[in-house]
């Protein structure tokens, strides 16, 4: 293989030379701050007294070609997500029967102009990416100044895309409701937060879920901001939830994790009498679907490894100790399911469509295309679809690969950039996905003749951004605004599985156990 010596050793400033590209002068030193230089003593004396010193003059834009569209360059990304009060104030709770509720309100979405995009137009990219939406929508939404392309209204769909385009669309925001139990917090200091955090809740934004979450609670209602998550816990697991302070204490406890000396201890409740001696699972689990986020064990899968030790039996169903040895996704509940004992009232993997063995020993009887299929079906005929963290709006779709999982959170924030489930606005390139989509609408709304300046205007917001009135008053492109949904129970959003203890190093941190894992509980 030949080399190119010139590029491989020179420095740049020596290979702009021989480019016939004007070089830069050479550096005048190494990455050390460079001392004064006699030689530039003169020019780098200051200025006479009072004189403020002359800015440097902005980067010239590139001539344009006729006709050609002017990309501004891409904004300077932040090197981390966090949310600050403009963020919080975004809309307000309320409670309602047992449930922490948002009030709907307007959100920005946005975007830089994914690779595949470029040289396609608007329209298509909408048709063909985004179809839970008509192109209708999409027409509607550009009327009323909804659709921005580096923050001008986009006026015409069938514009073509290019290379570090920014794109933004409003959307009317609806969130699903999470259990009234308040965020204990069990340990503060200058270093962490240890909180004992309520089952039906994620911890950071993903998916539907944005002021519903552990870390928007924590900033609105504790004045708890800028939290490092450190570890993660399924948006249905209750318990022990660690967050640093600083960076640098999230990079002390990292490491300890990432030498597996973090212990970690949960506790649940099975169906049926679990055995009394030790049990230690070792199967392979695989990821079925990221959207609805459901796993099980396959040989093609992630190696695990779980420890399980039986505490009680009631005569019905056994409390059960847990000890991850690995940290998969999904890793007790799957384990337990192949075990033939599935958690109690597990929304996912205690449910019929697992067959008549509910998974035991693998035993599914059908491919997981079906198993997705029924798995929906049977919680969409119980009307419990919010349950997984889910709506028929992210069922519009076909799923991707490399998406990530709504229902728990093993995606960023928000991951579709369009239309519903986008990354967070802090400046941040989106990843590599685009799964959920927005509401589909209802075919009795005639988007073509919608008046955009009485009915398609943000809510006591002329300059197109986003505001927290939205719960106002409804949105007539939004679906949310016109359907009924039946709330899920308090009970509902309870799984019977919860983080007791976390040990570290210099640190443990426990909670109580909750009632339903005392020995003689009943339901």
């Amino acid at each position: 293989m030949r080399h190119d010596l010139r590029r491989a050793v020179w420095p740049a400033w020596v290979r702009a030379a021989g480019s016939g590209v004007r070089p830069p002068p050479p550096p005048r030193g190494d990455m050390a701050e460079p001392g004064p230089d006699p030689s530039r003593a003169q020019e780098e004396e200051p200025g006479p007294a009072g004189k403020e010193e002359e800015a440097a003059p902005a980067p010239k834009k590139r001539r344009l070609a006729g006709g050609e569209r002017y990309v501004p360059p891409p904004r300077k990304l932040n090197t981390g997500v966090s949310f600050g009060a403009e963020h919080f104030a975004e809309t307000s709770y309320y409670f309602e029967g047992g449930l922490r509720k948002v009030r709907p309100y307007y959100f920005d979405f946005r975007t830089y102009c994914k690779g595949r995009w470029v040289g396609r137009s608007l329209l298509h990219v909408f048709g063909t990416e985004f179809r839970a939406q008509p192109l209708a929508y999409y027409r509607a939404a550009a009327r009323a100044g909804r659709l921005r392309l580096n923050e001008e209204p986009v006026r015409d769909l069938d514009i073509v895309l290019k290379n570090n385009d920014f794109l933004r669309n409003t959307v009317h925001r609806h969130e699903p409701p999470v259990t009234a139990q308040p965020i204990r917090i069990l340990a503060e200091d200058e270093e962490v937060v240890v909180v004992d955090k309520p089952s039906s809740l994620p911890v950071h934004p993903c998916g539907r879920f944005r002021h519903n979450t552990v870390i928007f609670i924590l900033g609105k209602e504790h004045g708890l901001r800028e939290l490092h998550t450190l570890h993660r816990l399924d948006r249905m697991t209750s318990g022990v939830l660690m967050f640093a302070k600083s960076a640098a204490v999230s990079k002390r406890i990292d490491e300890q994790v990432r030498q597996r000396q973090l212990e970690k201890e949960y506790v649940c409740r099975v169906v049926g009498e679990f055995p009394e001696h030790e049990v230690l699972c070792e199967e392979p689990i695989l990821v079925v679907s990221y959207k609805v986020g459901v796993c099980r064990v396959d040989p093609k899968g992630k190696p695990c490894q779980t420890l399980f030790q039986r505490l009680s039996y009631n005569g019905s169903s056994s409390v059960v100790r847990c000890l991850p040895r690995t940290g998969r996704t999904h890793q007790i509940r799957v384990h337990l399911q192949f075990l033939g004992h599935p958690i109690v009232n597990d929304p996912i993997y205690n449910m019929a469509a697992w067959g008549p063995h509910r998974g035991k020993g693998g035993n599914i009887g059908k491919t997981d295309e079906e198993l997705l299929k029924d798995l929906v079906e049977e919680h969409r005929s119980k009307q419990s679809l919010e349950v997984l963290g889910i709506g028929e709006e992210d069922l519009s779709c076909g799923e991707s690969k490399d998406c990530g999982n709504s229902g728990d959170c093993a995606k960023s924030a928000e991951d579709d950039p369009i239309n519903g489930n986008s990354f967070p606005a802090e400046d941040k390139k989106e990843p590599e996905r685009n799964d959920v989509a927005a509401c589909p609408l209802n075919s009795d709304i005639n988007l073509e003749t919608l008046d955009k300046d009485k009915e398609l205007s943000l809510c006591g917001n002329e300059d197109g951004q986003a505001g927290k009135k939205g719960w106002e008053e409804k949105d007539p492109l939004c679906v949310e605004c016109r359907s009924s949904r039946r709330d899920p129970s308090p009970k509902e959003l309870v799984m019977f599985l919860h983080a007791l203890r976390y040990k570290g190093t210099d640190f443990e941190y426990c909670s109580s156990m909750p009632e339903w894992a005392m020995e003689h509980w009943e339901e």
